[in-house]
């Protein structure tokens, strides 16, 4: 492997971090960069590629629809394969009579469920979570709560009603947080509560059990809706195919995107039918864009959705996480203030005060053959994200390589 780069949190040529590598080839979960050095991939696109690079499947769906159409006419005269997946979309988020919006990007998805609920209730405001990341185009950014250097350089173009609670990591903070949810919603013009189920860039932190039934109670009492961003928790990501779903509870809009597509970039807004319905009225509202449904992507998103029930890969993922966490946070005891956390195979090593950045142990793991990604508002966690592919052998391999890294005080 080559060594890695003084400086991977600074920009170089190109607009690439210094010290980043180029992708050539990739299959599975292994990468290999145009100097010919080869990776084991645990960020997987940023989780979006749930079957890994260039599976089978993906492509046999893609092949099959470029041979038969590329693109239609939109929401005018929609392809077959658009249809067929909204229907199947419809299916999995469990509201009888769903519809949907699709879109091309997770940001896009957001985009369209903020939009969706101000038409629904008539209320501009949005209650969002610090540490949230949920896309940079104009409507997300506003409900941006990652780093305020996303948002404060486009405030005066965003809108001023979003209100920004803490994000819970245990049950004490959980009630502080929906008690701060209510004050906000008192005021009456608050119409949507955008939330990650598990918050992703934000650091892999995983709220209490009750946090989700609470937070859909309270935004239902007081008019508001609640809009699920599952664009990283979904589709077995989190090992479950919707994290935020549960008998006891159900979001009113739920945001897809990241994995979907398989690879392709596709994403999607679902949400109950009385709720979408909001967008038939006179004057015409729409919200769409020219390659919003694009067949080729709803081909292999449906190849994906396929690809997932058949392998049996939400159970794999719910199973194979737990342990990887589990092991990972054995191997990582010795080390004071270190902490693993998340759900299925999206993980979080939180580094706290080890002494070292996760920036810094991120471009160490690449001179050991590891490619990982980073969150949290300092940077503090280095995220996991494998494909739900992944082999047991290459999370032990990362497991055993973490280890000695960090008992090497963070040297590659």
């Amino acid at each position: 492997m080559g060594p890695p780069g003084p400086e991977p949190d600074r920009c170089g040529p190109g607009g690439h971090p210094a010290g980043s590598i180029v992708y050539a080839v990739a299959h599975g979960s292994n990468v290999v960069d145009v100097d010919g050095n080869r990776y084991v991939d645990l960020a997987a696109g940023f989780g979006a590629l749930l079957l890994g690079h260039g599976h089978p499947a993906i492509s046999q769906a893609l092949h099959g629809q470029a041979g038969r159409l590329w693109q239609a006419l939109g929401d005018v005269h929609p392809a077959d394969v658009k249809v067929a997946l909204l229907e199947r979309l419809a299916q999995l988020v469990g509201h009888p009579g769903a519809l949907g919006i699709l879109g091309q990007s997770g940001a896009d998805a957001v985009s369209a469920a903020l939009k969706t609920a101000m038409l629904a209730t008539g209320k501009p405001g949005v209650i969002a979570f610090r540490g949230a990341y949920h896309g940079l185009s104009y409507g997300p950014l506003a409900a941006c709560g990652l780093r305020s250097g996303y948002r404060e350089p486009f405030a005066v173009q965003l809108n001023p009603e979003v209100h920004f609670v803490d994000y819970p990591d245990d049950a004490d903070r959980a009630v502080g947080a929906l008690a701060a949810v209510k004050r906000e919603l008192l005021g009456g013009r608050v119409g949507a509560v955008l939330v990650e189920p598990i918050l992703g860039r934000g650091g892999c932190i995983v709220p209490p059990d009750d946090f989700m039934p609470e937070l859909v109670h309270l935004a239902r009492s007081a008019g508001a809706l609640v809009v699920a961003d599952e664009i990283w928790t979904g589709l077995g990501r989190a090992g479950r195919w919707l994290y935020s779903s549960s008998d006891r509870v159900a979001a009113d809009l739920i945001c897809l995107g990241k994995g979907l597509g398989g690879g392709l970039p596709i994403s999607a807004c679902v949400g109950t039918a009385a709720v979408m319905r909001a967008w038939c009225r006179e004057p015409e509202v729409v919200h769409t864009s020219t390659f919003a449904g694009a067949p080729l992507a709803c081909a292999t998103a449906l190849a994906t959705l396929d690809q997932i029930e058949r392998d049996g890969l939400i159970e794999r993922s719910a199973r194979l996480g737990e342990e990887w966490r589990r092991e990972l946070a054995r191997r990582l005891e010795r080390h004071g203030g270190v902490t693993v956390r998340g759900a299925g195979l999206m993980l979080g090593v939180d580094l706290g005060q080890h002494g070292v950045s996760a920036a810094q142990v991120a471009q160490a793991l690449l001179g050991r053959g590891f490619i990982t990604s980073t969150g949290g508002g300092g940077r503090e966690v280095l995220v996991l994200t494998p494909a739900l592919t992944v082999t047991e052998a290459q999370l032990e391999a990362f497991n055993v390589q973490l280890a000695d890294l960090l008992d090497t005080g963070g040297r590659a």
